[in-house]
């Protein structure tokens, strides 16, 4: 008999997943990882009990996290990816030649090497592309120790503001990506959900701080069905760059990748947020 995965949302809400198999359950020093796999879905994974990335709908997530920053400068050279240990932020970056470095930095290993196992298309350029070199260390040190005005983009592929993720939406950890990034650099952050009270929240604080720190702040959205509510947000900062005044689709077309949900004209829609989005993100926290 199939069992099911089940998700609390908020106190009345739950999302659940009938899965067909526990694959694997494993508690390291920072946080609990679970492997399942399921029919409609495919295999997934959950951290602390909090769904991170399910096969069938990974690209999502990915892509927007990605190629939005790319097409606003395409001349990004150095990267680096903090978290992001399923390997799919990854993928994505290694996808453009022009990249010249991609460091990632994620705590814990395992999950790395659980989703190099369990994951392997996700996974699959951790290993194999030359560029990509991985730490397995706290990202906050990591960037607190690194040399000013050196990576072109910063990609915050971070778990919830709980947990070994929380320190990954602090002040100091902002101040310190402005710091390493260089004149032209973006940032790119997780930046929860709109929808729910306690996601809504931590967006707002991420928010603020970002809007205190960097030069320009903006808010993108994209729909991840196996997120909370499904309705989920990137944050984009830069010294420079507007997402939509510097948006260059004709270059980021020339790189002739194939994408499942970024395109160009979704780029500029992205930006277009609700207005409940919107009022709430004008509220200082």
């Amino acid at each position: 008999m199939n069992k099911i995965y089940t998700e609390k949302w908020t106190k009345d809400c739950s999302f659940s997943i009938e899965y067909t198999e526990h694959i694997h359950h494993e508690e390291t020093p920072f946080q609990v990882i679970d492997f399942y796999k399921s029919n409609t879905y495919g295999t997934f994974f959950t951290l602390d009990g909090l769904m991170m990335v399910t096969e069938k709908d990974e690209f999502s997530y990915h892509d927007m996290i990605t190629h939005v920053s790319m097409a606003v400068n395409p001349n990004i050279k150095k990267v680096l990816i903090i978290g992001g240990g399923d390997g799919g932020t990854a993928r994505e970056v290694s996808r453009y030649k022009s990249v010249e470095l991609i460091d990632m930095v994620e705590i814990d290993e395992r999950v790395v090497r659980l989703s190099q196992k369990y994951l392997p298309k996700t996974a699959s350029k951790l290993e194999s592309d030359k560029r990509i070199n991985l730490y397995f260390e706290d990202g906050l040190k990591f960037v607190n120790d690194k040399e000013d005005n050196y990576y072109d983009l910063i990609l915050v592929d971070s778990t919830d503001p709980i947990g070994p993720g929380e320190g990954l939406f602090s002040t100091q950890f902002y101040l310190d990506c402005h710091r390493v990034l260089t004149d032209e650099g973006i940032l790119i952050n997780q930046h929860e959900s709109p929808y729910f009270e306690q996601y809504r929240k931590e967006m707002k604080r991420a928010h603020s701080k970002i809007k205190n720190t960097f030069e320009i702040a903006e808010v993108y959205q994209f729909h991840q069905p196996t997120y909370p509510s499904g309705h989920w947000l990137f944050g984009f900062a830069s010294k420079k760059y507007h997402p939509i005044l510097d948006h260059k689709p004709l270059i980021w077309e020339q790189f002739n990748l194939k994408t499942k949900y970024y395109n160009s004209d979704l780029h500029k829609a992205c930006f277009m947020l609700p207005s409940y989005v919107k009022e709430e993100l004008d509220k200082d926290e």
